[in-house]
Formats: C-alpha cells, structure tokens, sequence
C-alpha cells in the first residue's frame, strides 16, 4: 500500500514515515500544499495523509482542489483543530476521514486501512491463493495451515503478489508498488527480496507458487 504524507512538522512527518514503513506500507513526505498536489497528481497512492495547516496554505483548500482534479485517493485530515465545525468542513470539502493530534497510531493505521478498503470494490482482510492465505490487518501469513514468519518488506511483496495473482509483475512495478518515491533500489534488491521469500513461503512446501519469467518478471501461480 503507498501513502502520501503532506505535513510540514518535520517529527511528526518522520514519525509516521517510520511507523508507518514497519506496517508494510511505502511512503512518501512532502512539506508543502505545493508538493501534495503535484505528487498526488503525478503518482498513485493507497491513501493520502494531509495536515490541516501547511506552510503554503490550508490544506482543506489542497482537498478541495485535488477533488476538483478528479483525485478521488481516499484523504484523511490530520490537525490540531478540534472544534466541530473544523471536522465538519474537513469532510464537507472532500474529506473521508478527520484525525485529531496527538493521535493513536494504531487507530490511525487502522483509519487508513479502513479508508484503502473503500477505494476498491472488494479488498478483503483476508487474502487467499492456493494454500498460502494472509491476514493483511494482523499481518499473519499461512500456507498449508502452517505460520509463516516474514519481515515488513516480504510481507508487502507477498501482498502485491496476492492482489495481483497470475499476472507477471516485473521488478520496476514491484519497486513502485513497495518502495517510497525517494528510496534508491535496484532490480538486483527485488531479486534478494523474492529469493528470501521463495525461501519461507515455497521452497519449505515442495512446489513454488512464485515463478520467475525472464527477462519479464515474477508471476503468482499454481502449480501446473
């Protein structure tokens, strides 16, 4: 899952980069409306995080125009400001959620996965191919009624793979949908990534259900 974060508290941005990166989400940060709207217009993102007040303007008025764009990425408004006519106008200028500061981090991830989960027709908690099944809200992973323990990064490949399964996904589609905007990967860090996973969730089962296609990509399938 990616998310933009337009909040021009330097800690408070940093935090939710860190938080957030260890809940297998990628993320991106700018500091100014600016910034939010040209990269909430130029990338694609799962969820967009957007402080109230910004350097450069109201970030109310960066909803309202990114709507007028026809950006309809979920936004979650993040403030200071909780009087009840700042909630309401939060979500009456295109808003699908109001947080107020200092938050619960867990009920704000839980916030944004709720807010991702509307944006597609159907995106289950539980997600299933085969024998491998993962609970994407307590990040638990089984194949064959078996515990399979991953990292933060395995966890949003496999995810990706799930949500996209027999398809070929190549490495630079694998590295847009897992990595944030500025993070310097290579092909060569997708290949360990999916070797590490081949390990755990194929290689302990007898059949691999990630196959590589040359010079193409990887693809989840069953076994033929």
């Amino acid at each position: 899952m990616r998310i933009l974060v337009v909040e021009d508290e330097e800690k408070i941005g940093q935090l939710l980069k860190k938080g957030l990166t260890l809940e297998s989400f990628a993320v991106d940060i700018c500091s100014t409306a600016a910034d939010g709207f040209s990269m909430a217009i130029r990338e694609k993102y799962d969820v967009i995080i957007l402080d109230r007040r910004l350097p450069d303007g109201d970030g109310l008025l960066l909803c309202t125009k990114l709507r007028s764009q026809s950006v309809y990425t979920p936004i979650l408004m993040l403030t200071a400001r909780d009087m009840r006519e700042d909630v309401l106008d939060g979500l009456n200028g295109g808003a699908d959620d109001y947080v107020v500061k200092p938050f619960d981090f867990d009920e704000l991830v839980a916030r944004i996965r709720a807010l991702a989960r509307r944006n597609v027709t159907v995106r289950p908690v539980i997600l299933g191919f085969d024998e491998i099944e993962l609970n994407t809200a307590t990040k638990e992973v089984r194949r064959s009624g078996k515990d399979i323990l991953l990292t933060a990064k395995e966890l949003a490949i496999l995810e990706h793979f799930l949500k996209h399964p027999n398809q070929i996904l190549s490495k630079q589609a694998i590295i847009d949908a897992i990595w944030d905007y500025n993070s310097v990967i290579t092909s060569n860090n997708v290949e360990v990534l999916i070797r590490l996973l081949r390990s755990k969730i194929d290689r302990p089962f007898g059949y691999s259900l990630i196959h590589t296609h040359k010079n193409l990509g990887y693809k989840l399938a069953r076994k033929k």
